[in-house]
């Protein structure tokens, strides 16, 4: 017995459901790395399983490492936050825009969305062709966002991946160093994560790498080939024990086994909270420098980062009071894999995960599905999950009404059915272990 076996169970029941092909996580506490699994298929072709060492492009978990580097470069004092971004990046001039604005994504630029074109035309969905792959084209294909909807810098949250494609070209600039060179040698090395890298050749001499899958609409798993040349906003390839030596560094305020990537007060100038999010999750709140930043995780500061290239996600976190980490990996996109850090930090917490909010609303929205019906079964409905919450069909009138939730719990549940100007209460009772649904007139029994 591991003492993860609640974990475990979890993660199988998620990427179950989510038919996710595979899986990678490790935990570390207090300069270990006290668990570590692979779950799945890092290729279902040829049903090799998933291992700790399985590398994974980390997509977004990236940003981490390119804050990591401007930071190192204004400890050389070789630049500054403060530094108007048009010092560097021509398409920025006259704009107000600092290295703190694309920092923490608030330019006052509404995502471009050059990343979900890409990646949609590229694996074939459908959208405009968007043929980028060099960071020097995302940058021109940016240059016209003067002439589209933007904000004053500093006045709202926007997340900006051409942003982060721009702090990758000023650390070349200022440097003089490609970025995929300065990230290896001045924090990969440092910190031992030899199995870490950003080019094709690299991933291709890779014996221990997952393929990447897309899922379609049925569920069926779709292999495909992953995205190259575009490195500072999400291209990070690496696997979950290289992963936790970087939080290693991060919860020892900068130091590695003796050897020191970047200082105490820099380190604590990127997990500022320095903006409050749009939207609040168990482990978001604020955005601090290639940080989201949970201020209230169980009473303890949360730090961490996901990333998504859609055949890869990821999530990193680590709680710097209490000195644990968790990195989860998978190559595919489904159940998201930050809620699988939270359930793994509290258990590493001492804590009970299955008290978690998310999870107790999940218990409950498997509880509220099914099919209903009313007197004589005179009326039927079938309640189905979508997303994060709940549809009614109607068989009957072949129409679906999506319902918001309000206050849900195993036994009780409120949610609203949204209509042109109408708000229609939707109640879920648990009575003698039977589920009444109750909406407009009607009471109705769960039959199945």
């Amino acid at each position: 017995m591991n003492g993860f076996e609640k974990l475990e169970s979890f993660v199988l029941d998620r990427i179950s459901k989510y038919k996710m092909p595979g899986l990678s996580i490790a935990l570390w506490r207090n300069g270990e790395v006290v668990y570590a699994k692979g779950f799945g298929f890092k290729s279902v072709e040829s049903s090799e399983p998933s291992t700790p060492s399985t590398n994974y492009c980390v997509g977004s978990v990236t940003k981490m490492f390119t804050a990591l580097a401007v930071m190192q470069l204004y400890e050389k004092g070789l630049l500054s936050p403060e530094d108007p971004a048009g010092k560097y990046i021509e398409v920025f001039e006259g704009t107000g825009i600092t290295l703190h604005h694309l920092l923490t994504h608030t330019s006052g630029i509404p995502a471009l969305g050059y990343a979900e074109a890409l990646i949609d035309s590229y694996y074939g969905l459908g959208g405009p062709w968007l043929p980028i792959s060099t960071p020097d084209q995302v940058l021109a294909f940016a240059r016209d966002y003067t002439n589209w909807y933007t904000f004053k810098p500093g006045e709202r949250w926007f997340y900006l991946n051409e942003g982060y494609v721009a702090l990758g070209k000023i650390i070349e600039k200022v440097s003089g160093t490609k970025y995929e060179e300065y990230v290896k040698k001045n924090i990969l090395e440092k910190l031992s994560m030899a199995k870490s890298y950003f080019t094709r050749e690299e991933y291709l001499a890779d014996n221990d790498k997952a393929a990447p899958y897309l899922q379609t609409a049925e569920g069926k798993l779709v292999r495909v080939e992953p995205l190259f040349g575009i490195s500072a906003d999400g291209g990070l390839f690496s696997n979950v024990l290289d992963l936790l030596k970087f939080a290693e560094a991060m919860v020892n305020r900068g130091y590695y086994r003796g050897v020191q990537v970047l200082g105490r007060e820099f380190v604590e100038l990127m997990e500022k909270p320095h903006v409050k999010l749009p939207y609040e999750s168990p482990t978001s709140k604020y955005y601090g420098y290639g940080l989201i930043v949970h201020d209230d995780f169980h009473g303890r500061k949360l730090v961490g980062h996901s990333g998504s290239v859609l055949v890869y996600t990821a999530y990193l976190g680590y709680i710097p009071s209490d000195r644990v980490a968790v990195a989860v990996l998978s190559n595919a996109s489904g159940y998201p894999l930050s809620l699988i850090g939270a359930y793994a930090l509290t258990l590493l917490l001492g804590l009970n995960p299955d008290e978690l909010y998310f999870v107790k609303y999940e218990r409950a929205l498997e509880r509220f599905e099914g099919t209903y019906s009313g007197y004589k079964e005179t009326i039927t409905l079938k309640v189905k999950r979508l997303g994060g919450t709940l549809v009614i069909e109607d068989p009957t009138r072949k129409t679906q009404i999506p319902l918001a939730p309000e206050k849900v719990s195993e036994d009780y549940a409120l949610f609203y059915a949204l209509g042109l100007a109408t708000k229609i209460p939707v109640e879920f009772v648990v009575e003698r272990g039977n589920v009444l649904m109750i909406y407009e007139r009607y009471v109705l029994a769960k039959k199945s």
